[in-house]
Formats: structure tokens, C-alpha cells, sequence
């Protein structure tokens, strides 16, 4: 069985990204890209699945299984290298103490590198090396080779390598000792034991290449590592912190020739139809509250991190799922990790979603990595011109959005089945892309981004798909099984992406069909004003005609749609509190059941259907709950806020990554791992907080 999903720890080379669990096994690697299938897949299986073990010889069972209740270790420590993706494990045993070092080195190889060091008295080692490509389907042929090191003083040197091929990939392996082919032909893996003494260094490298290719070469560890720490520590020293209290960007001046009055008109037009005045208005959060309730420190109990040093985490976190080549920023690293242990919601997260670029896109900005945000801008372009009259709602990591969902033949993260690779979920039409793709763009300009030959006309095009797709229901923000419906969320998502176009007119004084765009701007808001929002409840609903909330209304503020602290907004809030919040604190994004009152009850209705397309009710979700903190914070809620971020980072393993889902009942991590959205939402969370600390 694998390890629960919290105890793995991310590498990255920015294309692919290994996760090695606290007993050192590397039980997922695609190969060699975060979307090719799996070379160790023993996360979603068995280790004959594929992984890669390497720990000390005496917390190893019979069945090569590390069995901590073995007599010899007495304790385990892991923790990444400052500001990297260097992971450091050390082993303490009965005889002596061991670190384990793993890595992928920032260069065109995909190659991952073990390094053991003695640091005091002699342990000895056991590794267990099962190659499988295609997600344990593929057993490479294995062969040794014998190769030539450069020549030195004593003549040339010959390194022993293995060599694995099945169809078009490769890998090859070097290492002193070299494991051994199993006696057990049945076992089809590779293992051995070595020691390692204080002062003494052992290095085991595994490089993937296409078959039709040369092996690479041995490279230098000790230059390769120094590297490697050195890229990743230079990265984040380019971090800035970014206060969204005061937003620079709230106010842009008008083009040559414009007219104040003009804009003002504009502002006040809006809320003719039923706006109010939206956070655009007063900044890009809204004016806080005056009886904001400060505290003198931001104070975490699950954690010993400052907020500054959780945020440079989890910048790292987005960096590292963020392909260096196209710009695709996946949404995790994994796929069908069930949200539900045990049921059938799971799903291939390698993909990519608009409307995390965009909000990884203003991030990295707000933070001083240009260049991410430069990436992220090209990859929204390229995404959305493949079929701009139909924008996807997910895409490739080169952009394209012609994804096949196909089921996997592995028995599943504990017995939790289907195993998909794909997304089907690209061909449910989401309305709400196109907002998330426009908003960026106008903060764009309202940053003094320049607009270009491509950018312009492309988000014509999109306004233009927006006008013509108006009467059409969709699947909502949670794609939902169920017949299409209004969504609120999309709704007001369709009105932001009007905005963001008669603001290009308007403000930037770029060409457009700005009468257009703004007679069905203000159409929307009508329309969500009076089908959007029940008075006789006191909130927004989750789509016309019903009654319920789900955790999407959160983000209604965040475009400008109303004011987060507009009395209809708290109301929101309040249904959205009391009727989504699990026990333990943690927010559900919607309720899969009318009828179902008691969310912590899991075997109410657990046969019944509900709006998803699945039995019962999934946990809580991490990001939900950022999003309600980001809410609370903005109302001045502060300490509020802060007990949220805290319950959430109680759901992160000691390395600071964040699982997408989290049951409490279990007391454990579900879904796809790590995930960007939530660390998306955390660093926006954490930099109002500190925000908001800085004025007490």
C-alpha cells in the first residue's frame, strides 16, 4: 500500500515532478514530462507498480515494505534545503546516523539523484529499484553495460550502468553498488545492500531518455547539486512583498483625450441596473471596514513559519508545476487521488486550467517574478487562440484543448477506482473562463502592460464568444454532472469578462464593440440582481431558481461584482458559514444534496445521486476555505481569518504543501497532491493578513 498522501514530498525540474514518501520510496514520476504517464506508479498500486526504495536495512519487512516498528530506527527527519526543492531526509538508527539527498537537477535531463551520506557511525542501506513504464504496464528489458569514464592518471575507467528500454523510453542508471537483478525472476526488480560510514558519500542516478537516443552520461553530483541549490535559491531572492491593501493599479489614468466625467458616468451607469459600488471603485479589495478588529501579529498554532516564509513555499510550490518550456501550469502533480477514500471521485489534475494561470499570473506579478507572469500571459494567448468561439475550461500544458479521458488499469490510491488519465471535463461548457482570462489582461494594462498584434484582437474574439453564448446554461465552476443550469458564479464571471472589455475601451482607449458589451454587461447585472440574489433568504444562490449557496459566491467580491462588505455579500456569507462548515471548521464547496442538512454525517443518503453526479457528500475543501478567509479577512474579520488560514495549515504536511481536499473524520489528506489552487489562495490570503498587520 502506498503512503498516505500527506507524507510525500515534491521534487520538480519545472516538467516533471517525483514525489518520494517519508520512507523513501519515490512511489510517482511521470517521465519526462508532469502529464506523461507514470514510470513509478506504485502510488496508485502496489510497488510492482514501479517505485524506487531506498532507506536502512533494518526498517525494511521481508516484503520490502519500511516498517517503522522495526527494532533499529529511532527516528526520521526530512525537511527541504532552504527556499529549494532539495529534499533532505535523515535516518537515525541504533548504528549510526544517515541523510538521503534527492533531487532533480535544473537542466534539459530529466533525471532524478539519490545521494547518501554517513554522518555518523555505519548504517546500512537497502534499495529496491521496480522500472515500469506506461503506469506499471511496461516492464523495461534491463541490461548492464560496462562504459568508459573519462581518462586519468591511471588509465581509462570503466563504470558499470543499467540500462532499461521499453518501446520509445529508456532510463539509465548509475551507481556504486549497482542493485542486483532478483534471484525471484517472478519479482522482476532490482535491489541490494550497501554501507555507508561517517564522512563516506554513495550517489545513485536515474535518467530518463528516449530509446532511440544515447545514454546520457555520469554527471558531476557535487557540481550538479551546488547547482541546483543555487538556481532555486536565486529564484526566490527575487521575491517582493506585495501589500493588496493598496493597489497601485486601482486608479489608471486615461488614455490622451479621455475624460474623467466620462468614467465617473460609467461607475454610476453601473449601479443604475443594480450594482453597487464594486471593489474597482475603492481599490482592488475595497475599503476595509473601520471596525476591523486588528490584532498585533499574525499568529499561526500549526505552524512555526512566518507568514513571508509560507508564501515563499508556496510560490516555490506554484514555480515548481509550472513547465519551464510552455508556461502550462498543471493543477497538481497527480492523478485520481479520490477526494472520497474509497469512491469515485477522482480525477487527473496534470492538466491545465485558465483560470489557475490567471490568478498564478497576477501572483507571480504581485511578487516580483516577471517572467513567470510573462510565461503565463503567452500560454492564456496560445491556450485560448486554438478555438476562441469555444474556450475550454482545461487545456494542455502546450495548450491544446483536445484532452481524451481513458481509464487506467491500476487498482487505485487505496482501492479508490476509476484511474483516468485525461480530463473529460474539458468538454463541459464553463462559462466562466473567459472572465478569468479578461480580468488578467485588464490588470494587465492597468499595470502598463502594452497590448500586441495577438493580445488585442484574441480578446475581441473571446467578448464577441461571451455576447454569443448568452442564453446558454453550463456545468458551473465545480462542473457539475446534472442538467446544465444559470450559475451564479458564471453569471457574474460573463459580467467581468464585459467589464474587463469596456473598461479596454473605456479607460485604455483600445477599438471594440464597447455598446455592445456594455447593453449586455448591464443586462447581466440586472438579470443576477434579480435571479442571482433571493431577498426572502438574504443571499446570492448557487443558480437561478434554487435556493442554495455554494462556496463560488465567495468570489463575487474578487471581480468587482459587489462590495465585500455590501450587506447582501455578508448575508451570503453568513448562509455560506453555517450551512457549508464542517465540524472541524473546514468549508465544503457545495452541498451534493438539498435534503442532506448534516454535512458530517457520512452515511446520510450515501446511495443517493446528487447534483455532481455521485453518491453522498465529498469533504472539505482547502482552497474553499482560503477563499471564506480572503472574504472574512476583507470584512475586517481578521482573527476570524486568521483561525481559518490556521485550520488550513494543520492540513499541510511539515514540508508546507497542500492537498486539495482534507477529511477530518480521518483526519487525513485527500485529492490530488500538492495542489495550486490552494497554495494560489493561501499566498493571497497571507498577503492581506500581513497587510492588514503592518497598519495595526
Amino acid at each position: 500500500m502506498a503512503s498516505k498522501i500527506e507524507d510525500y514530498a515534491l521534487l520538480s525540474n519545472m516538467r516533471s515532478g517525483p514525489l518520494v514518501s517519508r520512507h523513501g520510496s519515490v512511489d510517482w514520476w511521470c517521465v519526462p514530462s508532469f502529464d506523461s504517464p507514470a514510470l513509478f506508479a506504485a502510488l496508485l498500486g502496489t510497488p510492482d507498480h514501479g517505485r524506487w526504495l531506498l532507506a536502512p536495512y533494518c526498517a525494511v519487512d521481508d516484503d520490502a515494505a519500511v516498517d517503522l516498528s522495526l527494532p533499529g530506527v529511532t527516528a526520521v527527519e526530512r525537511f527541504y534545503a532552504e527556499n529549494t526543492f532539495v529534499l533532505h531526509t535523515v535516518w537515525t538508527t541504533d548504528t549510526g546516523t544517515v541523510r538521503v539527498t534527492d533531487f532533480m537537477p535544473l537542466n534539459s535531463r530529466t533525471e532524478l539523484i539519490r545521494r547518501v551520506e554517513g554522518l555518523t557511525g555505519e548504517v546500512e542501506m537497502f534499495q529496491d529499484l521496480r522500472l515500469r513504464f506506461n503506469y506499471g504496464s511496461s516492464v523495461p528489458w534491463l541490461s548492464r553495460f560496462d562504459v568508459l569514464e573519462e581518462e586519468s592518471e591511471e588509465g581509462a575507467v570503466a563504470e558499470s550502468v543499467l540500462v532499461g528500454m521499453a518501446g520509445p523510453d529508456s532510463v539509465v542508471f548509475h551507481g556504486d553498488p549497482l542493485p542486483e537483478a532478483d534471484p525471484d525472476r517472478s519479482k522482476r526488480r532490482h535491489a541490494g545492500s550497501f554501507t555507508v560510514a561517517a564522512g563516506q558519500t554513495r550517489d545513485f542516478t536515474l535518467t530518463w531518455f528516449p530509446s532511440h537516443g544515447v545514454p546520457p552520461e555520469a554527471v558531476d553530483v557535487n557540481e550538479t547539486l551546488t547547482a541546483t541549490l543555487n538556481l532555486w535559491q536565486e529564484w526566490t531572492d527575487l521575491y517582493e512583498p506585495f501589500d493588496p491593501l493598496t493597489d497601485p493599479t486601482a486608479d489608471p489614468e486615461l488614455p490622451e483625450g479621455g475624460d474623467d466625467g466620462a468614467w465617473a458616468a460609467s461607475s454610476s451607469e453601473r449601479r443604475d441596473v443594480g450594482e453597487p459600488a464594486s471593489g474597482r471603485d475603492v481599490g482592488r479589495h475595497g475599503d476595509r471596514p473601520a471596525d476591523a478588529d486588528a490584532q498585533e501579529t499574525v499568529h499561526f498554532t500549526s505552524t512555526q513559519d512566518a507568514p513571508e516564509d509560507i508564501i515563499r513555499r508556496s510560490l516555490l510550490v506554484v514555480r515548481g508545476l509550472m513547465h519551464q518550456a510552455t508556461g502550462g501550469l498543471i493543477a497538481a502533480d497527480t492523478t485520481s487521488v479520490p477526494e472520497v477514500l474509497g469512491g469515485e471521485r477522482n480525477w487527473d489534475h496534470r492538466h491545465a486550467w485558465p483560470r489557475d494561470a490567471a490568478s498564478a499570473l497576477e501572483i507571480m506579478l504581485d511578487h516580483g517574478h516577471d517572467r513567470e507572469a510573462a510565461q503565463l500571459r503567452n500560454w492564456l494567448l496560445r491556450a485560448v487562440a486554438g478555438d476562441v468561439d469555444n474556450p475550454s475550461n482545461i487545456y494542455t500544458l502546450d495548450g491544446s484543448g483536445q484532452i481524451r479521458e481513458r481509464l487506467v488499469d491500476l487498482p487505485g490510491y487505496e482501492r479508490s477506482r476509476p484511474v483516468r488519465e485525461g480530463n473529460a471535463s474539458g468538454n463541459h461548457y464553463q462559462a466562466d473562463v473567459a472572465g478569468h482570462v479578461l480580468r488578467v489582461f485588464e490588470m494587465l494594462r492597468r499595470r502598463g502592460v502594452q497590448e500586441d498584434h495577438l493580445s488585442w484582437p484574441l480578446q475581441q474574439a473571446l467578448l464577441r464568444a461571451v455576447v454569443a453564448n448568452y442564453e446558454e446554461k453550463d456545468q458551473g465552476v465545480w462542473e457539475m454532472r446534472g442538467e446544465p443550469q444559470y450559475y451564479t458564479h458564471s453569471r457574474v464571471m460573463m459580467w467581468a469578462a464585459l467589464q474587463a472589455g469596456v473598461d479596454a475601451v473605456r479607460i485604455h482607449g483600445l477599438p471594440g464593440d464597447v455598446e455592445t458589451w456594455e447593453e449586455h454587461r448591464d443586462q447581466l447585472a440586472h438579470e443576477i440582481w434579480t435571479n442571482g440574489y433571493d431577498p426572502q433568504v438574504g443571499s446570492f444562490v448557487q443558480y437561478y431558481g434554487s435556493t442554495d449557496v455554494d462556496a463560488s459566491l465567495l468570489q463575487l467580491p474578487t471581480v468587482g461584482f459587489v462590495a465585500y462588505d455590501d450587506e447582501r455579500m455578508l448575508g451570503t456569507v453568513a448562509r455560506i458559514r453555517k450551512e457549508l462548515t464542517d465540524r472541524s471548521g473546514l468549508l465544503h464547496r457545495y452541498r451534493n444534496l438539498p435534503q442532506l442538512t448534516d454535512l458530517d454525517d457520512a452515511e446520510a443518503f450515501a446511495s443517493s445521486i446528487g447534483q455532481d453526479g455521485f453518491a453522498g457528500q465529498s469533504v472539505p475543501s482547502v482552497s474553499a476555505t482560503l477563499q471564506l478567509a480572503e472574504q472574512l479577512a476583507l470584512c475586517g474579520h481578521t482573527q476570524d481569518a486568521t483561525r481559518l488560514t490556521d485550520l488550513v495549515l494543520g492540513t499541510a504536511n511539515e514540508l508546507g504543501l497542500l492537498p486539495s481536499t482534507y477529511s477530518p473524520s480521518q483526519r487525513r489528506a485527500t485529492g490530488n497532491f500538492p495542489q495550486v489552487e490552494a497554495h494560489l489562495n493561501l499566498i493571497r490570503v497571507l498577503d492581506i493578513l500581513q497587510a492588514e498587520l503592518d497598519r495595526s
